[in-house]
């Protein structure tokens, strides 16, 4: 079923509230009345309350009406926040470099105003140790208490130690502020000097060069899930037992 109103001819009831293009009351006039008025302006008779009774009707131009309402609702999506989860995967015993890397990448998610799920996986002999998942947790929750907070203590599940983490900022700031960092960038790569456009393409070099290291930790991470389901399948599979070989019997030998 249709939601759009019903306009000009399409309407069909003996008599309208009319209301003007300005927004005046005209009062109820018959619908032959109403349609003669609306020609008369160069607009379309638009039913915009059809349970009223009569139905109310204004004098506009629908299709400007139509496009002004799409430009809102397309402002309203551009500016709608969604609440997303990221997450990020480590090691009890990860090295520096990789933890200053994986560090970076939930500084970004912070500032980008989403929640972090923090993941320790332990494997093997690691899962007796879970103060090392424990340490690093409340490290990395030390490092990132400017931009974010502990939203869920870390709490083990399983193999797994989980943390959560929530932003300081909210999604809509975050958004305004990308929006208007990226206004700025573009204004001033317009505006720019030729001398400057090996700094420009330096930063470009750089965003490249940080997508391709999220690619890389996102392939980390696939390696250390299967090697994760390798081990637990293995400490799963009980070794078999020996079969005992049967020795053959020693002919007898005749008198």
């Amino acid at each position: 079923m249709s939601t759009e109103p019903r306009i000009n001819d399409r309407i069909r009831v003996p008599e309208v509230r009319l209301v003007g293009p300005s927004g005046e009351q005209v009062g109820i006039v018959p619908l032959a009345k109403a349609l003669e008025l609306a020609q008369e302006y160069d607009l379309d008779l638009v039913e915009v309350a059809a349970t009223a009774r009569p139905p109310v009707c204004k004098l506009m131009d629908y299709g400007k009406f139509k496009y002004e309402s799409a430009m809102k609702a397309r402002e309203a999506r551009k500016n709608q926040a969604h609440t997303v989860i990221k997450e990020m995967k480590l090691r009890p015993k990860i090295d520096p470099h990789d933890y200053d890397t994986k560090k970076g990448h939930v500084v970004r998610f912070l500032k980008q105003g989403d929640k972090v799920k923090i993941t320790i996986m332990f494997r093997g002999r690691e899962q007796s140790r879970p103060e090392l998942g424990f340490r690093l947790l409340q490290r990395l929750a030390d490092d990132v208490q400017d931009l974010g907070f502990v939203e869920s203590s870390p709490k083990q599940d399983g193999r797994n130690m989980i943390m959560v983490l929530g932003p300081h900022k909210k999604k809509t700031e975050a958004m305004a502020e990308a929006r208007a960092l990226a206004d700025a960038r573009k204004a001033e790569r317009q505006g720019r000097t030729p001398g400057s456009d090996a700094a420009a393409d330096s930063e470009d070099l750089l965003e490249a060069q940080d997508e391709l290291l999220e690619s890389e930790d996102v392939a980390e991470d696939l390696t250390e899930d299967l090697a994760e389901a390798q081990d637990a399948a293995a400490e799963t599979e009980a070794p078999e037992a020996a079969a005992p070989v049967e020795q053959p019997a020693e002919a007898s030998q005749g008198a």
